[in-house]
């Protein structure tokens, strides 16, 4: 008896101090709307800073007489409204150049001329 005694006042006492160890906790559930925005505008400066981190970038913005401390700063310290309507600018740019109508004919023209020479 004594075994089972001492195995029930074992098992009180650690009923008892882990009951007491728990503290409250109060937990809500985030969703994706307090989440989102927080971490798109982030990526959205990121990819302002890397637009503006290019060589071509920088040299314009040089001949402009801009710093490139002084691009990173704005870009630092722009509203969150800035940050997405530049990132929109800067997905529907074109990548490498557009060739206009006029521009084939004069490349049809130096190619029949190079042609002919």
């Amino acid at each position: 008896m004594n075994v089972k005694h001492t195995i029930r006042m074992c098992a009180v006492v650690l009923g008892v101090v882990l009951y007491l160890q728990t503290t409250a906790v109060m937990a809500g559930i985030i969703t994706t709307d307090q989440i989102a925005p927080q971490s798109r505008i982030e990526a959205e400066k990121l990819k302002i800073q890397t637009f503006m981190d290019r060589a071509e970038v920088k040299d314009r913005l040089q001949s402009f007489g801009v710093e490139a401390s002084m691009s990173k700063a704005r870009v630092a310290a722009m509203t969150d409204e800035e940050v997405h309507a530049m990132a929109q600018k800067i997905d529907t740019m074109p990548a490498g150049g557009r060739v206009h109508d006029s521009d084939l004919v004069l490349i049809l023209l130096i190619v029949l001329l190079i042609l002919l020479i």
